[in-house]
């Protein structure tokens, strides 16, 4: 009986960290649908507030912009520098903890688990990025040709 491997294969850091941020944005905005399926929720939005905020033009601006930074995360973590995009990954990802630990706050049990997900995902992001892999200088050849 042969013994199975499997190929090993190294995934790079930036798609990693890229595919953290889109796993992170489908329970964030799954956990936020679940949420139309609650009668306080829609009673809540009929009435023109979500969180205590009232629905206005500024709110949706607010809400756009705060949806928007991690979606372009998804691209801008394949295309940055390293040591921006380590800086910009590791604040994002704390800041985006923060908020959702605090809008978890006394939220029903689905969207407690949604938050510990999106709070994990999190987390992994910033330990992705702060662990960002030195570049090594390639070996010489210089001594090889001449022999």
């Amino acid at each position: 009986m042969t013994e199975t491997k499997f190929e090993p294969f190294h995934v790079n850091v930036r798609i990693k960290i890229s595919a953290l941020w889109t796993s992170m944005l489908f329970v964030f905005a799954y956990v936020d649908l679940f949420s139309l399926y609650r009668p306080d929720f829609r009673a809540d939005l009929e009435a023109g507030e979500i969180g205590g905020f009232t629905v206005n033009q500024a709110f949706l601006l607010g809400t756009t912009i705060y949806v928007a930074i991690p979606s372009l995360m998804v691209f801008c973590v394949l295309i940055l520098r390293p040591r921006a995009n380590r800086i910009a990954n590791i604040a994002l990802s704390i800041i985006y903890a923060l908020t959702i630990i605090a809008g978890a706050i006394d939220e029903w049990n689905y969207y407690i688990v949604g938050s510990a997900i999106d709070v994990a995902l999190l987390a992994a992001i910033a330990s992705y990025a702060w662990t960002w892999p030195k570049e090594t200088a390639p070996p010489s050849t210089a001594g090889r040709a001449a022999r």
